[in-house]
């Protein structure tokens, strides 16, 4: 009996060990997802006067654009003086606000639109933008960088949100208007 016992044991022993498939198909290389980056010389806009606004013609990017992705787009101040002769280039996050200093209180605002297929430029203002100063809208430098993202998987409810953190509606702070 106990040679039976050892017999199975060792049968089972080297048919579970010997189990062994083919290697399945080689996956891809997994690696660093980099954000693309152009940049955009706007050397004139039309003027909207029914809205007061300036806005550039529609670049399209060079690149593949998806929906989910995020678009940020820079305007281009000059350059600082880095030490050792070297210079960098300055660039401002848009929206920009830029204010006059006449005392007058005017001021404007570079903006952009996008989709995924194209971005716009636009100068906003609280002043009859046909009147701006040359120097701020012509020869205009854009950088915009598209960041890869996706979609969250999910769209929780509120009522799964509040079991997620186990609570119910009744610890919601109610504010009234």
């Amino acid at each position: 009996m106990k040679n039976i016992f050892l017999l199975l044991a060792i049968t089972t022993s080297i048919f579970f060990t010997a189990c062994e498939g083919d290697p399945g198909p080689p996956g891809q290389d997994g690696g660093l997802v980099y954000a693309q980056v152009f940049e955009v010389d706007v050397n004139s806009y039309q003027y909207d006067p029914s809205n007061n606004t300036l806005y550039s013609s529609f670049y399209n990017y060079p690149f593949t654009v998806y929906e989910s992705d995020v678009v940020l787009a820079y305007r281009y101040e000059g350059q600082d003086d880095i030490g050792n002769g070297e210079t960098a280039d300055i660039w401002t996050q848009l929206p920009q606000n830029i204010f006059y200093n006449d005392g007058t209180g005017d001021f404007f605002q570079y903006n952009f639109n996008n989709t995924f297929v194209d971005i716009q430029f636009t100068i906003e203002g609280n002043f009859d933008l046909t009147n701006i100063d040359p120097i701020h809208d012509t020869n205009q430098i854009f950088r915009v960088a598209v960041v890869p993202a996706e979609f969250a998987k999910t769209n929780p409810s509120m009522d799964e949100l509040l079991e997620v953190m186990q609570a119910d509606g009744s610890q919601i702070e109610k504010i009234e208007l």
